[in-house]
């Protein structure tokens, strides 16, 4: 069984939700663009006007057949988690995706839905979490900035989340956000090209340096894009955590961390094989978005990996984790 363990999907029934329940929540404004709708969480910033991929189940379907991908595990759309709402609303907000999601995947089974958790609130985060996991989730997709720009996913009042991730053996895919508030990466298409990464390494180094990761060990941590690029720095870490004091071992955490094959080029692969091991790699393309990879199978293919491997890259790790019959 082939499984991308890297999708986005913001099914339609949630866009008629959204414009029908939305008095529901007072600091959401929905703006109807001409490019798709957009919408704006609080004081935050609009979003991007959804594309029309996001929405777009028999062409994602079309495409899976393409690929020859049997499952596609799919979370929200991290423009769309609504973190930057007050909790009670952020909470509302949340159970709304998480319907929209859990329909679509009962409607079309070949999807594998992550939920959405208002991390704005470690307590409600938890709870929202554990209701998931009871109704079918293997887990939820967070961004990596919980309460917008500068905010950290190591903040104590988060732990009863992490808390709740470790007793439910919950996946936790820790997704870029798409502003982080790096202002040099807003030229070149440098968003995309390093500013995801540049957030992410960020954000995960904080988990593996604060001891969450080794700490919360039986949940279960995904960092897309070979791991945020730990495998490159995890010697440079290992050294800042021999020379201060308070921090936990960084390249534990490597050891325990789970990512996905979106690195463009084939001996980055091989090279983030060989420094986590086969077993903690799936296949991933990130649908829609055009800095994903819409080929995933090719580059597993490329680079030269054992047949065992493969194997477990391409589906077979993917369906323990996230839990495929």
């Amino acid at each position: 069984m082939i499984i991308d363990a890297h999708g986005h999907l913001i099914p339609p029934d949630l866009l008629v939700t959204v414009r029908k329940e939305s008095g529901r929540l007072p600091s959401l404004r929905l703006i109807e663009d001409p490019a798709g709708l957009a919408l704006a969480f609080g004081d935050a910033k609009p979003s991007r006007p959804i594309s029309k991929g996001l929405s777009d189940i028999p062409g994602r379907l079309a495409w899976m057949d393409k690929q020859g991908i049997d499952r596609h595990v799919v979370g929200g759309w991290p423009d769309w988690l609504g973190n930057d709402l007050p909790p009670a609303e952020g909470e509302i907000w949340c159970r709304l995706i998480n319907e929209a999601l859990l329909a679509a995947a009962r409607s079309e089974p070949r999807f594998i839905p992550l939920a959405a958790v208002p991390m704005q609130d470690g307590a409600r985060a938890a709870a929202a979490l554990k209701s998931a996991m009871a109704d079918g989730f293997p887990g939820a997709m967070i961004s990596t900035l919980p309460r917008g720009i500068g905010s950290v996913l190591d903040a104590p009042d988060l732990d009863p989340f992490w808390k709740a991730a470790d007793e439910t053996g919950a996946v936790v895919h820790i997704h870029p956000a798409f502003d982080a508030g790096e202002s040099r990466v807003n030229d070149y298409g440098l968003a995309n090209g390093v500013g995801r990464v540049s957030d992410a390494i960020v954000a995960m180094s904080r988990l593996a340096m604060s001891g969450h990761i080794t700490r919360y060990k039986d949940a279960k941590f995904f960092a897309p894009i070979g791991a945020a690029g730990l495998p490159f720095v995890v010697g440079r870490l290992k050294r800042n955590h021999g020379i201060t004091p308070g921090t936990s071992d960084p390249a534990e955490a490597l050891r325990l961390i789970y990512t996905d094959t979106i690195v463009h080029d084939p001996r980055v692969l091989r090279f983030v094989v060989e420094m986590m091991g086969a077993d903690r790699v799936m296949l991933g393309s990130d649908m829609p978005f055009p800095i994903g990879d819409h080929e995933p199978q090719k580059i597993v293919a490329e680079a030269g990996l054992k047949p065992d491997q493969v194997a477990s890259i391409n589906g077979g790790l993917a369906a323990k984790l996230f839990r495929v019959s």
